[in-house]
């Protein structure tokens, strides 16, 4: 019974100190092959993440540079019959649905920074209402609230669509071609509305009188006025943007710039 139980009883570790070399060998190898497995992998996963902060700045940049000259050139206006059609918009929307909403809303900062310098080297009748270093018509001082009408659009415009398609990516996840061609005109039409109705209708809400006087308009003309604006340059605004938006967007996916 004794010795029964002694070879019952045997100490775990003299078990182990009887495993054979090749099987110590053969799980060492496992091991290895594992570690190594992992550091593959780490090494991988640290490569792509540089390469899409990489890619991620050089992307900045080039939407920074396009932004800055459209801005400064006659590239950013398309004359139309009877109106100058801005397009700044267009490179914001496009930026903003590649990098996301958080670089959108740099890219329509930068939108504002570039009518603000413009109002401000070149003052025109109506540059009271983006700058307030330009007196406000009918006094001797501007207005804080010209930094809102501004840069509050232009922010928008590139925050606003993306968040649209952001939801309708949600509402339809499996969208083909076609779908896809349809939501980045929409995105493109939408960054137009938003950039001409909230400037506008700023204008409308913060500075009517002063916008009268600087028109020669009759106050109680003044919506009338800014609606025949909003539709007569948001209109050709959005076409232009709805027609360039969607086919630079599926160009940006076929170069693998684009995953969305």
């Amino acid at each position: 019974m004794d010795n029964k139980s002694y070879s019952v009883n045997v100490d775990a570790s003299q078990v182990t100190g009887h495993v054979s070399p090749a099987v110590k060998a053969e799980t060492s190898d496992v091991i290895a092959e594992d570690r190594t497995s992992d550091a593959v992998k780490s090494d991988a996963s640290k490569r792509t993440a540089s390469h899409d902060r990489t890619m991620e700045l050089s992307l900045t940049a080039m939407f920074t540079a396009i932004i800055l000259i459209m801005a400064f050139t006659p590239f950013g206006v398309i004359d139309l019959p009877f109106i100058k059609a801005t397009i700044l918009h267009v490179p914001v929307v496009i930026g903003a649905l590649v990098l996301g909403p958080k670089k959108g809303a740099f890219f329509g900062f930068l939108f504002g920074l570039t009518s603000f310098i413009k109002n401000n080297m070149a003052p025109s009748v109506l540059s009271f209402c983006f700058t307030p270093f330009v007196p406000v018509i009918g006094t001797e001082h501007g207005s804080p609230w010209a930094l809102f009408i501004c840069f509050f659009p232009r922010i928008m415009v590139g925050v606003i669509p993306v968040l649209f398609y952001y939801l309708m990516k949600k509402l339809l996840p499996g969208m083909n071609h076609a779908v896809r061609f349809v939501l980045f005109a929409i995105c493109g039409a939408l960054a137009a509305f938003t950039n001409t109705a909230l400037v506008m209708g700023s204008i409308y809400v913060l500075f009517r009188d002063a916008y009268a006087a600087a028109t020669k308009v009759a106050v109680d003309a003044v919506r009338n006025v800014i609606l025949g604006i909003v539709f007569g340059n948001g209109v050709p605004e959005m076409l232009v943007a709805a027609v360039i938006v969607p086919f630079v967007m599926l160009a940006l996916r076929r170069a693998g710039a684009f995953k969305g």
